[in-house]
């Protein structure tokens, strides 16, 4: 793995300890003390992820996050902090993080939210452009995604087949799904009428593929 997290925490011991653990795992990491050196350190380097303390001196995390987003737009937060409660997570996650871990967290837990969010990181480079939005809504029904699957499998399918793989007798609502992904063009119809994944079609099945796969330890 080549992803650089930042690693930001006063606490030495346990910043140390983060980086070891990720190191371990071979991400390249930055350790740092303090915001202000995170925003220096970006001279040298982009993160794709930054794991950041809440509570530091000179510049806390709530301040330091908005000012990385807006350097980094793409880069992944997780905060960390020893104060866990709704208001704190819901604070974080308007400040700019994307993740949220309480002290104390295990091993395990950090690695799974480390590579949850780097893979979400990959998902969203890969289908970043102004039809994002709309094509992410289109995917938020569960039979487009599986109508998407099963054209990936199949290659192309007729209608009757493709109603028959999902179990829909309703021939109307498999219908309206196809045209819906249609116009986002993920999927396409020939003259005579077999569907088949667009080239756009087969990057968002990959990209679903990367983002749902279970993440082990």
């Amino acid at each position: 793995m080549n992803e650089l997290i930042f690693v930001i925490d006063d606490d030495q011991d346990l910043r140390e300890s983060i980086s070891e653990i990720l190191q371990q795992d071979n991400f390249e990491v930055r350790s740092l003390a303090t915001a202000e050196a995170a925003l220096e350190e970006l001279k040298a380097g982009t993160p794709s992820l930054a794991i950041v303390d809440n509570m530091m001196p000179g510049m806390g995390g709530m301040a330091f996050m908005p000012l990385l987003k807006q350097q980094c737009p793409g880069v992944k937060i997780i905060m960390i902090t020893a104060f866990s409660t709704i208001d704190n997570a819901v604070a974080a996650m308007k400040s700019g993080a994307d993740d949220y871990l309480a002290k104390p967290f295990k091993k395990d837990e950090l690695i799974v939210a480390v590579r949850r969010n780097l893979e979400e990181l990959k998902f969203q480079e890969k289908f970043a452009g102004p039809a994002m939005d709309d094509t992410l809504a289109c995917l938020a029904n569960e039979i487009r995604r599986q109508i998407l699957t099963a054209l990936s499998n199949k290659r192309s399918m007729r209608f009757m087949d493709i109603t028959r793989h999902l179990g829909i007798s309703d021939h109307t609502k498999v219908n309206f799904h196809l045209k819906n992904l249609k116009t986002n063009s993920l999927v396409s119809q020939s003259d005579d009428k077999v569907y088949s994944l667009t080239p756009q079609g087969k990057k968002m099945v990959d990209g679903l593929a990367l983002l749902s796969k279970k993440i082990s330890i």
